[in-house]
């Protein structure tokens, strides 16, 4: 039991699925067999997504983490006591929940640092309910970057056979090529190396998808690809990084799946979000690659129209748990 990892869970929106998908995945085998977990959020909030389930868990209520016990009929969580449970309109935006939400992730991130945990698992937020709060923060990685002092970050995507990382993400669609620089890609690159390699691939090797439609047709449809795409691929194997590209995104994913590639280097969010959540919605989940603490997510959001009705799916929970497992293990073989 000692040499499985500790991994944190926060709660995320209390009025949102991710008390409910963390109830359901606390009871499943594969979780209490990879880690021990801690949950972070509202003990009350907690118990009634449990019942609303019909879970047989009865939770170990606690305000530090040297008194867990680490009972799988009995997980224990940090009651932050930051939310009313007889006033919160489940389902909806608000400051009061944007606000607790926050709080999880805050003490979850104080833990691991702290040494009292080895990863962080957050379920969703939302970014209404932060803005709403006065909180300054679009989501979980910039938050997550401020809190652990380090600014080079960006998140990777991974699902059944296929992973993917963005150069840029919350960018409106007129402004992305101006992102593309041979800086961004190559740090991009960067990350994307050292964090499989930390995930246990020796030696990855990464696509670089083009950012214009075939590839630019060598500056017809635009120079991205050879002003700034293809000199930070050329760094990078400079570097000693296996990388290739820049390849036109219309086959790109195509490779990945079959094995060509372990990651794709993708210029914008929906270049890299809808292959991921077409190929595997349900399975998929993101990590945050340059932080100096493991922490991994569910791809998804609050979904509001289903929260609280018991009948949202746990299985990107489960997956993000076992990942940060994995990875939290990983890191231990490398610190001994």
């Amino acid at each position: 039991m000692q040499s499985k990892p500790i991994v944190t869970i926060t709660m995320g929106d209390p009025a949102g699925v991710g008390p409910e998908i963390t109830a359901k995945a606390l009871a499943r085998e594969e979780v209490k067999a990879c880690c021990r977990p801690l949950l972070i959020g509202d003990a009350a909030l907690m118990a009634e997504a449990v019942a609303l389930v019909s879970g047989s868990l009865e939770l170990n209520v606690i305000t530090d983490p040297t008194a867990a016990r680490f009972d799988p009929g009995h997980p224990d969580i940090i009651d932050l006591d930051n939310i009313d449970a007889a006033t919160l309109k489940r389902g909806e935006v608000s400051a009061e929940a944007g606000r607790a939400s926050v709080d999880y992730i805050r003490r979850a991130v104080e833990i691991v640092i702290a040494g009292c945990a080895d990863a962080v698992v957050t379920s969703p937020i939302n970014k209404a309910a932060l803005k709403r709060a006065g909180i300054p923060y679009i989501g979980h990685t910039e938050l997550l970057a401020d809190l652990t002092g380090e600014q080079r970050v960006t998140t990777m995507l991974a699902t059944t056979d296929l992973r993917v990382v963005h150069v840029t993400r919350h960018v409106p669609f007129k402004d992305i090529a101006k992102h593309i620089t041979r800086d961004n890609v190559l740090e991009t690159i960067r990350l994307t190396d050292s964090g499989l390699m930390r995930m246990g691939l020796p030696k990855p090797h990464l696509a670089v998808a083009a950012l214009n439609p075939h590839g630019g047709d060598e500056g017809l449809m635009g120079s991205e690809e050879i002003d700034e795409i293809a000199p930070a691929v050329a760094a990078a194997q400079a570097e000693g990084i296996l990388a290739s590209g820049p390849i036109p995104a219309d086959s790109v994913f195509f490779r990945a799946i079959r094995g060509e590639f372990d990651a794709v280097i993708c210029m914008y969010h929906d270049q890299g979000h809808i292959p991921i959540k077409t190929h595997g919605f349900e399975q998929s989940v993101t990590v945050t690659l340059g932080l100096p603490i493991v922490r991994t997510s569910v791809d998804h959001g609050t979904a509001f129209d289903i929260a609280w009705q018991g009948i949202a799916h746990e299985v990107s929970q489960v997956e993000a748990i076992r990942l940060a497992a994995q990875m939290a293990g990983q890191r231990a073989q490398e610190l001994d």
